[in-house]
């Protein structure tokens, strides 16, 4: 049995979580909450941190809100411009 079903379409402007994975440092959440910032004005700062069980990686969620796919394609382009981003979900 095939699934031909098309994947969801999203519908921008939304609400959209975007969880950043980098090396952990201090700075590396003030890092990301900038380039939101960057991106979406109305970006509150407010972000969640999960450290990974070693203790070696931190991953950082923000929401903001899409305008549409170009716009998270730059801000994915701006974040792995960084060098210290490791992963964009």
């Amino acid at each position: 049995m095939t699934n031909n079903q098309e994947p969801p379409k999203i519908e921008f402007p939304c609400s959209y979580l975007i969880k950043v994975i980098g090396d952990s440092a201090h700075d590396f959440p003030a890092l990301v909450c900038d380039i939101m910032k960057k991106h979406d004005a109305d970006f509150d700062g407010k972000h969640s941190i999960r450290n990974s069980g070693k203790g070696r990686f931190v991953s950082i969620n923000v929401t903001i809100t899409a305008q549409g796919e170009q716009h998270l394609e730059n801000i994915h382009k701006d974040l792995k411009a960084t060098g210290r981003v490791k992963m964009v979900i």
